[in-house]
């Protein structure tokens, strides 16, 4: 595949070394090339076995300093949590008219869906819709909570889900282009230390092989583990 211009003259910038955090996040802002305000994105490659229940990672967390992407939130729910859902600033609130409308119309004018754990069942029905888009709501990312309006409130100051691909990477939003290189950083390294207290006890060794982050259509930055206080 061709690379575009932007891209090249990008990728000049980019030394084939690894990074300090300070250096990466400065040089990631100088790789936006994008008219809009690019999104910087984290991949890790962690030394896990995806095909091994203990060591697939999942779960969510709130980073120091946004995400600077607001989402559109579904929450189902009934009775006093939709009220208190509503008043949280939910996009949609509802509860079985709501997984009919997904049903039978196919529709997904939403980011997440937070529903309360009496619904699960309801939402169950409609686990093969769902799943694939990966909007099944989870426990592990307190999308499945008795309490929406504070996981409401979690997703607005920039609540960030992940989990272990079938290659044992996680990938996940740090933040846009137009965060400036402090905001960035603290949110790298809020990442990187939350990921690595994440080791299952199985995992023997080295636990994060490496660390990279790029700007939307920008070349991947890597990063020098040694950085971080892990």
């Amino acid at each position: 595949m061709k690379k575009g211009r932007k891209y090249v003259e990008a990728s000049k910038l980019v030394e084939n070394k690894l990074y300090s955090a300070e250096e990466a996040v400065e040089l990631v802002k100088k790789t936006a090339t994008t008219k809009f305000d690019s999104t910087i994105d984290f991949a890790m490659k962690l030394n896990v076995d995806p095909k091994k229940a203990d060591q697939q990672l999942r779960g969510s967390f709130v980073l120091p300093n946004g995400t600077g992407k607001s989402k559109r939130v579904l929450v189902i729910a009934k009775g006093a949590q939709a009220e208190e859902a509503k008043k949280a600033g939910a996009e949609y609130v509802g509860d079985t008219d709501m997984i009919e409308k997904i049903q039978k119309e196919n529709w997904f004018d939403f980011d997440v869906i937070v529903a309360t754990p009496d619904m699960m069942p309801e939402l169950g029905k409609i686990g093969k819709l769902l799943g694939p888009k990966g909007l099944m709501p989870n426990p592990k990312t307190n999308t499945v909570t008795p309490t929406p309006a504070k996981a409401i409130e979690d997703i607005n100051k920039g609540m960030v889900e992940f989990r272990t691909d079938s290659f044992g990477n996680i990938h996940g939003i740090l933040g846009k282009a137009s965060f400036d290189a402090k905001a960035l950083k603290e949110n790298l390294e809020y990442v990187v230390t939350s990921i690595a207290k994440m080791k299952p006890s199985s995992v023997k060794g080295k636990f994060i092989n490496s660390i990279t982050i790029s700007s939307t259509m920008g070349p991947g930055i890597k990063i020098d583990q040694n950085t971080f206080d892990i």
